[in-house]
């Protein structure tokens, strides 16, 4: 997807609970894209060109990687909230 387009996707599978500024996501694009994290792929679109993004194999990984640390994080917490009293 292109900058625009994941600003919208997001605001859309959450139903508008996040927003997320074009001016906050491409400085975390770029990150990415530095750490080999994401491909970039220029496109020429309407006589503009659009740069689409697409995760890496590691990008894969270190998706499913922070996933999980978040899963374990928000049981965690869970925990905490409402322990179980033995």
């Amino acid at each position: 997807m292109y900058g625009y387009e994941i600003t919208q996707k997001v605001k859309t599978l959450t139903n508008g609970e996040l927003s997320i500024t074009e001016g906050a996501l491409y400085p975390a694009l770029h990150k990415l894209e530095s750490e080999g994290l994401l491909k970039v792929e220029m496109v020429k679109v309407d006589n503009r060109l659009r740069k689409y993004y697409r995760l890496t194999d590691a990008g894969e990984k270190e998706t499913a990687s922070k996933l999980s640390e978040l899963e374990r994080y928000i049981q965690t917490m869970q925990q905490l909230v409402n322990p179980k009293i033995i």
